[in-house]
């Protein structure tokens, strides 16, 4: 099978920056983008805050990397978004590094490829969060790890416990318990139990309690010197506790008070959106690996990795056994899923193995493609028309899909077919349908309208607003307030409401001008009714920025 061609990347590479011309989507995204232009704004890089309050949720550094970016290109998509992007990319390096290792070069680009066609990628890319960097680092870190395994040269193994330091300062222990779980699965089906007891670990070890020195001391200072601080309804909360233990294992062990009661199965079933369209490969690939450790009596061979399939499987049940789960909580598991899909993919192209599996997963994934590739069109077609230009470049590339389905000499067409897919499919959701579809997100549009006709943000005022407005604050750069009564309106001169707020301003004959009006909805949840556009002005709430008199 040919090795994926370097531009294949350099393509990808483009389509994840042209997501910088999509607006940061509330809540989450635009949340951190705000927290990051406050920490830039301020200058105090140890302590974070969202919007003048103490913030404690996550670790800070997407907000360190995207404070700086702005405080270089400004306070802009661009500047919020790169440092996730470029994180992205060398996310998809060293899962293309670590492959390697284990399987070869074709290998190697195969999960590369895998990874960075899968959804979740794309939407790590677009609504940034911190699970882009966090995935980064772990991926990163066990590929270094491996290569000091390999190569014997001790600088790999410290920094991969510098990328282990990183991902704790993105997102909690869990950072450093994923490739625990990867190598200690590997050793213990080799019986390498020497591999466990490491005189190097000790200094990699302190290199991350160096690193992590500059977050811990923010923390102390925010919060552990101040109890009397209200957090999250309590007072005394630990920022320290809170980061290392109460965060990640708290949801374990039920003293977290953070619970939505889904069940194990909770992830996998969003794996179904989020690793398509491999998913159903790899689950196939995952229960293959676990049949043949079975036959083998749970022991390797020494040419046999369990790093991948052995780091995803404890690494799932770790966040399934959690009492609060996200949809995006096992995107840090996705490199290791596009190996362990990779090395089935190679098994069935160039080792011949599973012909009858392939014989009946080929046209399945050819027609998962086409409704994907169906469906960006009826999307751009119907539910947000465009130009004939946009559709006569979706033809292009969806005659260029054709041509490669046709090939009768084309080896691994499964493959070719289905990353081609996702990487057509993915031009036109970032470019067209997200673009179109973050018009209505309220915070967004308002912020820049704020912004361009240089309004002082500390005048405006919002009333009844039924839409969370993390990204206003963000556009707008400056926060707004808000308030529950009209009384406390005092000598506002601007404010933005809705349908309620503007019957109580005529109810109270307050006099008022309109300057913007639009409408608005939660682009994060999506109904069938907004998507219908005979439809879509009812699931539409009308919002009003208003001079007041």
């Amino acid at each position: 099978m040919p090795k994926v061609p370097f531009w294949v990347f350099i393509f990808i590479a483009i389509i994840y920056f042209t997501a910088i011309r999509v607006d940061t989507m509330d809540i989450d995204a635009s949340q951190y983008a705000e927290i990051s232009r406050e920490m830039m704004k301020s200058g105090d890089y140890l302590h974070v805050y969202d919007r003048g309050l103490n913030y404690l949720d996550k670790p800070p550094f997407l907000f360190w990397t995207s404070a700086a970016s702005m405080k270089i290109f400004g306070v802009n998509n661009f500047g919020y978004k790169l440092p996730s992007i470029l994180l992205a990319l060398l996310a998809l390096y060293a899962t293309y590094r670590l492959a390697r290792l284990f399987y070869g070069e074709v290998t190697g680009r195969m999960a590369a490829l895998i990874l960075a066609t899968c959804q979740g990628m794309f939407l790590m890319t677009n609504d940034i969060r911190c699970d882009t960097i966090l995935m980064s680092w772990v991926i990163t870190a066990v590929w270094l790890v491996q290569e000091w395994m390999v190569r014997h040269k001790v600088q790999y193994l410290f920094l991969g416990f510098a990328a282990i330091a990183f991902g704790m300062m993105t997102k909690g222990p869990i950072a450093l318990m994923v490739p625990v779980f990867c190598f200690a699965s590997d050793w213990a089906l080799k019986r390498q139990w020497r591999s466990f007891f490491r005189p190097a670990y000790v200094i990699g070890l302190l290199i991350i309690a160096v690193l992590l020195i500059p977050m811990s001391i923010g923390l102390y200072q925010q919060f552990d010197l101040h109890p009397e601080k209200l957090i999250d309804g309590r007072h005394g909360v630990s920022g320290l506790r809170f980061f290392y233990w109460s965060q990640s294992f708290g949801r374990i062990t039920g003293e977290s008070p953070w619970k939505n009661d889904v069940d194990i199965s909770f992830l996998l079933l969003n794996m179904l959106w989020s690793f398509l369209p491999w998913i159903f490969l790899f689950v196939t690939a995952l229960i293959l690996n676990v049949i043949q450790l079975v036959k083998q009596k749970f022991r390797l061979q020494p040419q046999q990795e369990w790093v991948s399939t052995g780091g995803f499987l404890i690494t799932y049940l770790a966040l399934g056994s959690s009492s609060y789960q996200l949809p995006h909580y096992i995107f840090v598991a996705y490199p290791l899923a596009a190996i362990v899909t990779a090395k089935l993919l190679w098994d069935i192209i160039e080792g011949g193995r599973y012909k009858t599996f392939l014989r009946i997963m080929q046209p399945f994934h050819i027609a998962i493609s086409f409704l994907l590739l169906a469906a960006s069109l009826i999307l751009m077609v119907y539910a947000f028309p465009q130009r004939p230009f946009v559709l006569a470049a979706w033809a292009a590339g969806f005659a260029a899909w054709l041509f490669i389905a046709f090939r009768k000499t084309l080896k691994g067409k499964i493959f070719w077919l289905t990353a081609g897919a996702m990487i057509i499919v993915n031009v036109f959701l970032t470019n067209v349908v997200y673009h179109d579809l973050l018009r209505y997100q309220v915070g967004s549009q308002v912020g820049r309208y704020i912004h361009d006709n240089a309004i002082n943000p500390a005048d405006v005022t919002t009333y009844k607003v039924n839409d969370p407005l993390n990204s206003m604050c963000f556009y707008a750069q400056g926060r707004v307030h808000d308030i529950d009564t009209l009384a406390a309106l005092q000598n506002a001169k601007y404010l933005l409401t809705m349908d309620k707020g503007l019957d109580d301003l005529g109810k109270n004959n307050m006099a008022f001008d309109i300057l913007l009006h639009g409408g608005a909805f939660k682009v994060s949840e999506l109904t069938p009714e907004f998507i219908n556009p005979k439809t879509r002005d009812k699931a539409l709430k009308s919002y009003y920025l208003l001079t007041l008199k």
